[in-house]
């Protein structure tokens, strides 16, 4: 029996528009059924890792599903770690994730790493890792993948991370060289008795920020394959047959739409010390979006479209709606959030905007600050002083899962991250019969599974200017069940009657409500790094020249 797609559509949906799904993962020869509803997020991780995560925080956060493993932290070792692991799923048994639960893309470059690096070649992609760059063929790759046996792969693409712009040659060999790769990465030789073809292929569409060059790239996969390759690659009639869906990066698209504009190149060493992302910097607005749009449906204008697409680093939830809006996308980066939990940023978002956005659900403290504009913060900045007596939740628009016990609270949306709904442990260490006589007690606030008073905002600040590890660990499970709460309205919205154009109208009330230049970004950002300055490696020195600069005439040696 062959195994179903991928992906489904719910309906027969549009070539370009908004849609909602089901990803299907099969495995153990139909034994064992994963699915998932798109929009879906997509968990970026460091060393096959979510950052600021333990093996215990992982497991708390059940929004956490669908995992993305860039393979080039691996490559600092010959052969590299995961490749040494045995069993049916080597990934999930090294990197502690749960086969029962997560699904792992595995893909060998960081999307969100915008560092120019040296160019790539005809048989080699250049990738990053502790060691330095590493050169990376398309026969190690394919070896790496068939013996760590991920969900789904991402084939090599020749995607050009040098600085832009990119000659007409420069992209006309990238298309040619992805081509090639993709080719190797489906290729069975024609004597082997048990192929080991990866199951689910996706694929960056190549072409950069030329529509006509993404064209071609899509026109070449339609094409009917080269006779001399066509018994490795039997079934499959053209490329596109093996590909199980599409992805696409907007970091590089971004850079290359900026050196268009006339603006000059950063690099990412330049910023902070190598401390702030280049995407980090990157804005959202309608007119990018727009184009990115463009982009991306000229590359999906002869494609199929029942096939999943992959949307990487998007600079915001705006930009995540138009695409959903203007193109259809169904796994989508959550580095956003993440990285908003790195500079001390607590999400306080929904999708749809409530009607009365003025009155959050009870118990919660104040909502985000509003701009000059009059619209609405994406979160709070937890490094400010301002929030140095707050004791209240993290998010405003969510209830804690203690507040929603409450049955005057029924009805509101719940934050289940371990942040605003912790629970007592299902099990622990009894030293004494007290001990037990309290843990089996249905009503001690202690006993298995109760329901917690959440983390405050006050006490995530403390932990922040205390240099805390858990502060961030605290902020990443509450951002990434927010981002997913904002997708799982996304996919609410469209499930209803006349969805498209109820869908549009959502987007416009968003736009209108939530600040999309991320002034508290740029603040948060700036409190971050002064604090992150406060340690390490020359902070004495640092200390000096503040003291310097800060008294006339008094300054003291440290």
């Amino acid at each position: 029996m062959p195994a179903p797609p991928l992906f489904q559509p719910s309906s027969h949906p549009p070539r370009f528009g908004p849609r909602i799904g089901t990803l299907t993962i099969v495995r153990d020869e139909g034994a064992t059924i994963h699915q998932s509803q798109t929009p879906a997020l997509l968990t970026a991780t460091s060393r096959g890792i979510v950052p600021h995560l333990s093996r215990d925080h992982l497991h708390l956060t059940r929004t956490i599903r669908h995992i993305q493993l860039r393979f080039e932290s691996f490559i600092d070792r010959s052969p590299p770690v995961p490749t040494l692991i045995d069993g049916p799923r080597p990934l999930h048994t090294f990197l502690g994730y749960t086969p029962e639960h997560h699904i792992i893309t595995m893909t060998l470059r960081d999307p969100s790493d915008g560092r120019k690096m040296p160019p790539n070649g005809n048989d080699f992609v250049s990738a990053h890792c502790t060691r330095g760059v590493r050169k990376v063929t398309a026969s190690a790759w394919k070896s790496w993948v068939q013996k760590c046996k991920p969900d789904i792969v991402v084939a090599l693409s020749d995607t050009p991370f040098t600085l832009p712009p990119h000659s007409q040659k420069r992209l006309t060999k990238s298309i040619e060289r992805s081509i090639a790769w993709l080719s190797n990465i489906l290729k069975v030789p024609a004597s082997s008795d048990t192929p080991d073809r990866p199951q689910h292929v996706l694929l960056h569409l190549a072409g950069g920020a030329n529509a006509s060059a993404r064209t071609e790239f899509a026109e070449r996969l339609t094409d009917p394959v080269d006779q001399r390759d066509a018994a490795e690659l039997a079934p499959f009639n053209t490329l596109d047959e093996g590909v199980a869906g599409y992805v696409f990066d907007l970091l590089p698209l971004r850079a290359s739409l900026l050196a268009e504009a006339g603006l000059p190149p950063v690099d990412e060493a330049d910023l902070a010390g190598g401390l702030v992302r280049i995407s980090d910097r990157h804005r959202s607005s309608p007119a990018s979006s727009a184009r990115l749009a463009e982009l991306l449906q000229s590359s999906l204008e002869v494609l199929p479209q029942g096939k999943p697409r992959v949307l990487n680093s998007p600079a915001s939830p705006h930009e995540v709606l138009r695409l959903v809006r203007d193109v259809g996308v169904d796994l989508i980066d959550s580095h956003w959030a993440q990285r908003a939990a790195d500079m001390g940023i607590a999400l306080d978002f929904r999708f749809p905007v409530p009607p009365d956005q003025s009155v959050p659900p009870p118990g919660g403290g104040p909502s985000p600050s509003k701009r000059k504009a009059g619209k609405t913060d994406l979160g709070h900045n937890l490094f400010n002083s301002s929030y140095v007596h707050d004791h209240t939740r993290l998010a405003s628009a969510f209830l804690d899962g203690q507040s929603s016990a409450a049955s005057e609270n029924a009805g509101h949306p719940v934050c289940e991250c371990g942040a605003c709904s912790p629970r007592s442990p299902l099990s622990r260490i009894l030293h004494s019969a007290v001990d037990v006589q309290a843990w089996q007690d249905p009503a001690c606030t202690t006993s298995p599974g109760a329901a917690q008073p959440p983390f405050t905002r006050a006490y995530v600040h403390h932990l922040l200017h205390t240099h805390e590890m858990s502060a961030h660990a605290l902020l990443a499970m509450h951002n990434l069940s927010v981002f997913s709460a904002f997708l799982a309205g996304i996919r609410a919205v469209l499930a209803h009657p006349h969805a498209e154009e109820e869908f549009v109208g959502e987007v416009a009330r968003f736009e209108e409500a939530y600040d999309e230049e991320l002034g508290l970004w740029a603040e948060a950002e700036m409190m971050w790094l002064q604090v992150e300055r406060a340690r390490g490696k020359g902070r004495l020195a640092r200390e000096k020249e503040k003291q310097v600069e800060s008294t006339i005439g008094t300054a003291v040696d440290i």
